[in-house]
Order: structure tokens, then C-alpha cells, then sequence
């Protein structure tokens, strides 16, 4: 069956770029709200007073990632900060944010969607506080993401997401969040 609804983003990870690919995923816990607005779109040329041609193009994506509090390490080694001896988080002016994959789950009413976005990078979240009142409310960090293409097997592309089927892709959805997968290849 298919999903009519999509709803509960879940199971955030981060898997940084390295020499050989990516990473192991990190879980990131305390995910609250992802919003990723399209880069791109269509540049159409008029001729004989009319549409002649378009041509669409995709970039990527900006957006948000919306979290309870990112740990300091992984928070660290996004933006090319520091966390000193003594358990300082230093952010470095000069800082290079480090390239990243985005790998997460949103609940549908028939199969949950594991999703990745495999060129990211982030920029520095907004420092929030706020006294508390009668009632705790939680403050979150959000951090602004900017999604590009990569370059696999001749295409770019810029995410993959997938439903369990339990005779195509079972192992590659359970397996999910143990490494990043890329179009074609194996569980």
C-alpha cells in the first residue's frame, strides 16, 4: 500500500565527509523540524511571442534543520569549530565548515521514508536563550543548510529516499543508518 500522509520526522544522523566517502552516521537525537525549499527551477526563452523553450534546472536545496540542542563535538566538526581540553566549544572565525550527509525518517501511515541528502553544509545556528516563566519551554537550535548536487555514476544528484519493500529493498531500508547509500548499490 501506498502513504496518503507523511508525518514525525525521527532518527537524524550525520555522516561527515572524509578522504574515502562518508562516515559511519552519528544519531543526532531531539530532531524537531526539517524544511528544505528547492534551488533551481525553470529559465524559459521567448521567441515568436511566445514560450520557445524552457529549461529547468536543480541545485539543490536550502533549508532548516530544527533540533533540541546539537551535541558540541558533531556542532564542532560542521562548522569547523573547536572544543578545547577542557570542554569548551570555541567558535573559530575562520572556521571551514566540513561537508556532511543528512540522513533522517518521516513516519507515513502505511511505510516510514528514510530520506539522505548527500552534499550538505551548514552555517553557524542562532544563539537563543530565554528565561522561564511559569512553565520550561525548551529552546532549539536551528541550523540553515544548503544542499548541492553531487556527481554519481554520471548523474548529479541531490537525495535519495526510500520505503521498506519487503522484496526489493528490505535490507538496504533496515540497513539504512549504518552507512550512506548511494543509487545502485548493494544492502
Amino acid at each position: 500500500m501506498a502513504n496518503k500522509v507523511k508525518f514525525g520526522l525521527e532518527q537524524v544522523h550525520i555522516a561527515f565527509k572524509g578522504a574515502d566517502g562518508y562516515k559511519t552516521p552519528q544519531a543526532i537525537p531531539g530532531a524537531v523540524n526539517l524544511t528544505m525549499n528547492p534551488e533551481g527551477g525553470e529559465a524559459p526563452f521567448y521567441a515568436d511571442n511566445r514560450k520557445y523553450y524552457s529549461r529547468y534546472t536543480n541545485n539543490g536545496y536550502s533549508g532548516t534543520l530544527e533540533m533540541a540542542l546539537v551535541p558540541q563535538d558533531i556542532l564542532a566538526e560542521m562548522l569547523g569549530w573547536e572544543v578545547d581540553d577542557k570542554g569548551m566549544l570555541v567558535e573559530v572565525a575562520d572556521g571551514q565548515p566540513k561537508e556532511f550527509a543528512l540522513l533522517g525518517q518521516v513516519l507515513g501511515d502505511e511505510r516510514n521514508r528514510r530520506f539522505v541528502y548527500y552534499n550538505c553544509i551548514a552555517s553557524r545556528p542562532a544563539d537563543n536563550a530565554a528565561t522561564t516563566t511559569d512553565t520550561a519551554t525548551p529552546t532549539t537550535e536551528t541550523l540553515n543548510i544548503t544542499i548541492l548536487p553531487i556527481d554519481h555514476n554520471g548523474k548529479k544528484i541531490v537525495k535519495s529516499v526510500i520505503e521498506r519493500d519487503e522484496t526489493t529493498n528490505a535490507a538496504i531500508f533496515d540497513g539504512w543508518f549504518n552507512e550512506v547509500k548511494l543509487p545502485g548499490q548493494e544492502g
